[in-house]
């Protein structure tokens, strides 16, 4: 499963800097160790549930929530299981983002030649996940195309913006996959910081 990294704190101070949690109805999608979910009941959330379609990760982050006494609900599915859930008032996502060669190679973080095969369809599904006038904040690296993902939002009709930056250098993984992101013009040859962002999308409060 996925571990908290750079990337999920991140997320984590954008919704905590966001408020709007308390009381609310929350979505932690791509949950892994159920670590944005924790936050998310923590700052008050009247219920979370976490998707992930990994069974260790959903166990772990039953394990996380059961031994803080938290309202959460940890399942396993991906965005149609979701989907029959809301809408939320709140979504979360630090879903797997990392380019690579052919075909996806480990599905904790590998998402495709671009990187986007599970942000793509995350973003054409959050009108219908998010409840009239709630928010998702979603992290990903540069390397993903951040104007890919506020344009395919605001295609969506929701309001879209880059509310939380950090410059981090690469890790094993991204170390591992620098070849294919300089051959394939993802990234500047010699290239050894990413850039990770959180994309904030607000549903307007009446929908046309």
């Amino acid at each position: 499963m996925y571990r908290p990294q750079e990337d999920s704190y991140l997320l984590a101070a954008a919704l905590a800097d966001a408020g709007g949690t308390k009381g609310a109805k929350v979505l932690d999608f791509c949950t892994g160790t159920g670590f944005l979910a924790v936050n998310a009941a923590q700052l008050g959330a009247a219920s979370v549930t976490a998707f992930d379609i990994a069974p260790r990760a959903v166990l772990s982050a039953r394990v996380n929530a059961w031994s803080r006494g938290l309202p959460i609900r940890a399942r396993r599915g991906g965005l149609e299981e979701a989907v029959r859930h809301g809408p939320f008032d709140v979504v979360l996502s630090n879903p797997p983002y990392v380019p690579c060669e052919g075909e996806t190679r480990d599905p904790r973080w590998d998402a495709g030649t671009d990187g986007r095969c599970v942000l793509d369809p995350l973003c054409d599904s959050l009108p219908d996940l998010l409840a009239p006038g709630g928010f998702a904040l979603i992290v990903h690296s540069e390397f993903t195309g951040v104007d890919a993902t506020l344009s395919r939002l605001r295609d969506v009709d929701l309001k879209a913006s880059v509310v939380a930056r950090s410059r981090i250098p690469f890790g094993p993984v991204l170390r591992s996959r620098a070849e294919y992101l300089y051959s394939s013009q993802l990234a500047e040859p010699g290239t050894l910081t990413e850039e990770v962002v959180v994309v904030r999308a607000d549903s307007p409060r009446v929908r046309s």
